[in-house]
């Protein structure tokens, strides 16, 4: 998701700077939601997810009818490179990554000596090998929001007795172990976040948080709702744009968040912002400086996942007093 939306910057720098040229955005089932009638895109394809072998390449097939002047590789996957390698473009354009930098014809480093480069600025980079010089930089922009997709968000804020009242959205999931803040600090926060305050508090997150979810919901805390996994991206984003905080981890909600003018708190652990922060947002970072980070997400060195765990409930409600 979060891969998603920081392409999204990119995107309409370039149609800006070549207004009649034709562009179409490929995406995987679960996101399209996230560039469905984006005003910078006049075309999606959407693959499959999960797709076997020959449904893949039917959808080759399919990329190669366009005839494609260019193709710009945002992402570098497996899946990616080999669209990208078998859509007969006449010129590919990625990052210089080991052993697929033969894919495309130009390419750019992903990480650079000189220190961290956020992915946002690594995609302008991408674009500015067309000939295209994007001196500006602009936000994440969310495709707008139709009629049916406001009239169904207003039938969830009025059902949780959200209409016209402010209320704080908490991210729960995380995508991993190694971003996940855990129970004892998520119980905490909600507990005091409760009292302090005294505003109504949304969960929200995939179907696979639902055991999360649970066990929060349990404490008993009354200011405290849930729409874990009863929501769309779509809707998401407008109960979010809605909100007076958005709380939660670096995660694709983060980056939905980072697409309204919702000031966001955002728990950094494995991650660090200047690769994966907010982008152009108004946000509190909070994040220990352990040197173990960041890392590749595989193994936990200490094996207590400190990075992120070690972020206190206390710290988090004194964040939040700036904006509420």
């Amino acid at each position: 998701m979060g891969d998603v939306l920081l392409t999204l910057p990119a995107v309409v720098a370039l149609k800006r700077h070549l207004p009649g040229a034709s562009f179409t955005y490929i995406v995987e089932e679960p996101f399209r939601e996230l560039v469905e009638n984006h005003p910078a895109l006049d075309h999606i394809l959407v693959l499959p997810r999960p797709v076997g072998n020959r449904d893949f390449f039917r959808f080759i097939r399919n990329v190669r009818k366009n005839r494609f002047d260019a193709v710009l590789d945002f992402h570098g996957g497996p899946k990616a490179s080999l669209i990208t390698l078998f859509s007969g473009a006449k010129r590919k354009i990625g990052y210089r990554i080991r052993y697929k930098g033969w894919i495309y014809h130009t390419t750019i480093p992903r990480h650079y000596d000189s220190g961290p480069v956020h992915s946002a600025e690594n995609h302008f980079n991408l674009v500015r090998l067309l000939g295209v010089e994007t001196q500006d930089s602009p936000a994440i922009s969310f495709p707008p929001t139709d009629r049916k997709v406001q009239e169904e968000a207003d039938v969830v804020l009025r059902a949780l007795g959200l209409v016209s009242s402010k209320y704080i959205v908490f991210h729960v999931g995380a995508g991993n172990k190694f971003r996940f803040w855990g129970m004892d600090n998520m119980s905490a926060f909600l507990r005091q976040a409760s009292e302090v305050f005294g505003l109504k508090i949304v969960l929200v997150g995939a179907p696979d948080d639902a055991e999360t979810e649970k066990a929060l919901l349990e404490g008993g805390h009354s200011s405290v709702v849930s729409l874990v996994g009863r929501i769309g991206l779509k809707i998401l984003h407008r109960l979010i744009s809605q909100a007076a905080l958005y709380v939660g981890p670096d995660s694709g909600p983060m980056h939905i968040a980072s697409a309204t003018s919702t000031p966001i708190i955002a728990l950094f652990g494995p991650t660090i912002p200047a690769h994966f922060g907010p982008w152009k947002s108004k946000c509190e970072i909070l994040e220990k400086n352990l040197g173990c980070r960041p890392c590749r997400q595989r193994d936990c060195l200490s094996g207590d996942f400190a990075c992120i765990r070690s972020i206190r409930p206390e710290e988090v409600i004194e964040a939040m007093r700036k904006y509420l």
